[in-house]
């Protein structure tokens, strides 16, 4: 599965609840994330999910890996805009996500459009409000609630 990173975990245009920072993170300049991530992506995790962050930003894997890595946040691997463009120009398509086309079966958005992309293009999505204040559940819903009770 895969997560968005603007506006899904982290907030740029929209504002939502965030983890705390430590003094490090602050430091750093590391960005916040959204309140909940890391007990959602511990808990995937340990029901054996692959998890991959897949934005069209052009943050740097580097970059990425480390925000996530001082937050203690598995990640499998990272994809931006020009790993995407890359891949994408292999399969000729000319969406804004493609997952499949890196072996993801779901992915988790904020924008309308992915979601409508996923219906064209034939691949899973879960569409999140900036503003959904019960997002660890909209999640684990649109996974299937019955495969992940725990979460």
């Amino acid at each position: 599965m895969s997560f968005d990173l603007d506006d899904t975990i982290i907030p740029s245009s929209k504002i939502f609840p965030t983890e705390e920072q430590n003094w490090l993170l602050k430091i750093l300049g590391i960005e916040k994330i959204r309140k909940g991530t890391i007990t959602l992506f511990k808990k995937l995790r340990q029901q054996g999910h692959t998890i991959y962050i897949y934005t069209t930003s052009f943050r740097s894997s580097f970059k990425m890996l480390l925000t996530f890595r001082l937050y203690g946040i598995p990640v499998d691997r990272f994809i931006n805009q020009t790993h995407h463009n890359q891949q994408l120009r292999e399969h000729k398509n000319r969406t804004s996500k493609y997952p499949p086309a890196f072996g993801i079966s779901i992915h988790i958005d904020d924008l309308p459009g992915v979601g409508m992309e996923g219906e064209q293009y034939n691949f899973r999505t879960i569409i999140l409000d900036p503003e959904d204040i019960n997002w660890i559940e909209t999640v684990v819903l649109g996974l299937g609630k019955q495969m992940y009770p725990s979460v």
